[in-house]
């Protein structure tokens, strides 16, 4: 047997770090070209875009050809392109992936969008694929993330996590935007540009003392509880002001030590985290050094389908302040 035995996942993971950077490419291109009228009400009111179906329809195309058996739990489906009502919304989805994978028939678009639609579950491999996380923050022009990982047997086993608009050094947030992270179970977590496939380590701070950090939350309120972080900080003694940016970007920026904290806190009983809104994020973090648990300090379990149903929201440290954390949380929530 060979000391130079292939890394675990090596091709899955070229292959996934292929199709984020082809998602990015479609994502700028419509950011570019965006118009009014190109986003239709999905049932929770989110905006979804043009990208959001475009960038899945590309991640698709590309795993399947090289993984054909794979199944992929996603986001989107595309009954809703299929109506003769958003015939116009169809057409800019077709043009979107065009200019990243010309030639693609109409129907191959749409199937590789409705490949998303697997139930998930506890054994086997599959993908799960958030095409665009952060469909706020990407129609202001400011953080999203296409996230895709890879699970096996209920396990993350790799995360790709594409960030199209982030700043490559978190020290000039002015300077050049576009950070790509990928992380394989043991195998370290490390980043690129979008232009330059040269990678390099990233690590969580070192950080012990709650009171010289920051923490991350979501820009928008629906996704976390603004009012709880605040009264978390106050407890741990944080005295930095939030960093607010959307979408998993905020796994991206505790795993390369941006900052030290990000907390997901449940704004609503009974809500239940979506699988493809954290599995790229928890593999790019813990693989950084990092810990993610639920506001109990459980583990996410990825085994139960297309959503975290035995957890409640998220918390996500650079390790050493987590059990602070997480007790501060269950104080202030009362859990």
């Amino acid at each position: 047997m060979s000391s130079h035995a292939p890394l675990a996942f090596a091709e899955e993971r070229a292959v996934a770090v292929d199709a984020v950077l082809h998602a990015a490419r479609v994502c700028l291109a419509v950011q570019r070209h965006l118009v009014a009228g190109a986003t239709l009400a999905k049932g929770d009111k989110s905006p979804v875009t043009v990208a959001d179906f475009a960038a899945q329809a590309v991640v698709s195309h590309l795993l399947r050809q090289r993984f054909p058996t794979l199944p992929m739990v996603g986001e989107e489906d595309a009954d809703s392109l299929r109506q003769d009502e958003h015939a116009p919304l169809r057409a800019r989805v077709l043009a979107a992936v065009e200019e990243v994978l010309p030639g693609l028939h109409q129907d191959d678009v749409l199937e590789a969008i409705d490949r998303g639609t697997y139930a998930g579950g506890p054994t086997g491999l599959h993908w799960t694929l958030d095409p665009i996380d952060g469909t706020k923050g990407f129609l202001r022009m400011e953080q999203y993330a296409i996230a895709l990982a890879l699970i096996e047997d209920g396990q993350v086993v790799l995360g790709v996590l594409g960030c199209p608009s982030l700043p490559v050094d978190a020290e000039r947030p002015d300077g050049e935007t576009g950070c790509l992270f990928v992380a394989v179970r043991g195998q370290g977590a490390f980043m690129r540009t979008l232009d330059d496939p040269t990678e390099r380590p990233v690590r969580v701070s070192d950080a012990s003392d709650p009171a010289h950090v920051r923490f991350c939350e979501s820009v928008e309120t629906a996704h976390t509880s603004q009012d709880d972080s605040a009264k978390v900080a106050e407890l741990l003694g944080i005295t930095a002001p939030p960093y607010r940016i959307d979408s998993q970007c905020k796994y991206a920026a505790v795993a390369r030590g941006d900052a030290s904290i990000y907390l997901r806190l449940p704004t609503k009983p009974g809500y239940v985290e979506r699988i493809w809104d954290h599995a790229a994020g928890w593999a790019v973090i813990t693989e950084a050094g990092g810990t993610v648990t639920d506001v109990l300090g459980q583990a996410l379990d990825f085994s139960r389908g297309r959503g975290l149903e035995g957890n409640k929201g998220v918390i996500a440290t650079n390790g050493p302040l987590h059990e602070q954390v997480v007790a501060a949380v269950r104080q202030v929530l009362g859990v």
